[in-house]
């Protein structure tokens, strides 16, 4: 499959050209609003085109999909623009600054014909799957609690907007919060109702724009989930916990894009370390999505993944923000 970049970013960059070139798929275009910035991106990728244009990218007969990682405040408008153009749309979270515009993205796409997915690696993790296998068979009872630590130290490069510009869909919960939930919602098979928040700032941001979060989810079960989320977080580790009536599951070094980690179990019969096989996880959920446009599966993390995970960051933005707990509203 043929692959156009809407953004000519660092995700991109880093992981997601390597991983769509590494199953046999190739990047042909990118656009980005800078003249400069797309011509060298394009130069340094070995991309054949580029432009500032969306619309001639989108009217390139030879792409099929687009990966969109602009900032978060594009991502609407773009993917409609991809979606009427006749484009699969790999989207990165989260998908729209609304539930109702995310929804909006979803039913386009679905009424096109084409596959809309949502670019939640973390479920893609051979740590997470094996989690959510190891509660599925049982080995941990009835689910009753989590806990998630997903504070890290935000590079310089990566700064800018996401520390800055609120309107534009900067801060952390919409950034990493929204990461912990759709992974807590995949490895629990489970839904978040409500949450409550508390937010942190005054280390990277100067405009009041939240750096840091710990809060609660409360699931559809009953499980309540903890969460801690960071940009200012330096030489700390990520890791998930699950308690259950019966053992505790126990997952290290795991939010992150890197495909490493491990994951014990507790029980009765003592601590013994689940078999792990990492691979990884943009291949992965890039693979999942070429299936999808075949039409033998589901995206890894599909459009409504997207929207029950910006419905929650939405929620704890306002539970911050209000100081009260919050539903999660999926419109």
């Amino acid at each position: 499959m043929k692959w156009g970049l809407i953004g000519a970013s660092t995700i991109a960059k880093e992981w997601t050209i390597a991983a769509l070139r590494s199953i046999g798929d190739d990047v042909i275009a990118v656009v980005s609003s800078d003249e400069k910035r797309a011509r060298e991106f394009a130069l340094q990728q070995g991309i054949a085109h580029y432009s500032t244009d969306i619309k001639a990218l989108l009217e390139n007969n030879d792409i099929q999909a687009v990966y969109i990682s602009t900032k978060n405040h594009l991502h609407k408008e773009q993917s409609l623009l991809a979606i009427k153009a006749g484009k699969h749309v790999m989207c990165e979270k989260p998908l729209a600054l609304s539930v109702e515009d995310a929804q909006e993205m979803v039913t386009a796409a679905k009424k096109a014909g084409v596959v809309f997915a949502t670019n939640h690696h973390l479920r893609n993790a051979a740590s997470h799957t094996a989690l959510r296998r190891a509660i599925q068979g049982g080995l941990i009872g009835r689910p009753l609690a989590a806990k998630v630590f997903h504070a890290v130290s935000l590079p310089p490069s990566l700064q800018g907007w996401r520390i800055a510009e609120s309107a534009n869909g900067g801060g952390v919960i919409l950034d990493i919060t929204v990461h912990d939930t759709d992974t807590l919602r995949y490895v629990l098979n489970d839904d978040p109702v409500e949450v409550t928040a508390l937010t942190q700032t005054g280390v990277l941001s100067q405009s009041g724009l939240a750096e840091s979060v710990m809060g609660v989810m409360r699931f559809k079960s009953g499980l309540i989930a903890q969460f801690h989320d960071s940009f200012t977080a330096k030489h700390a580790h990520t890791g998930l916990e699950i308690i259950g009536t019966e053992g505790t599951l126990i997952a290290r070094d795991v939010m992150t894009q890197q495909p490493i980690g491990e994951v014990c179990l507790v029980n009765a019969e003592g601590t013994r370390k689940l078999i792990l096989e990492h691979v990884n996880l943009y291949e992965t959920g890039f693979r999942a999505f070429g299936e999808a446009v075949a039409g033998r599966s589901e995206p890894a993390a599909t459009g409504q993944d997207g929207v029950w995970s910006l419905a929650t960051g939405i929620a704890v933005v306002e539970a911050a923000r209000t100081g009260r707990t919050t539903p999660v509203v999926i419109a």
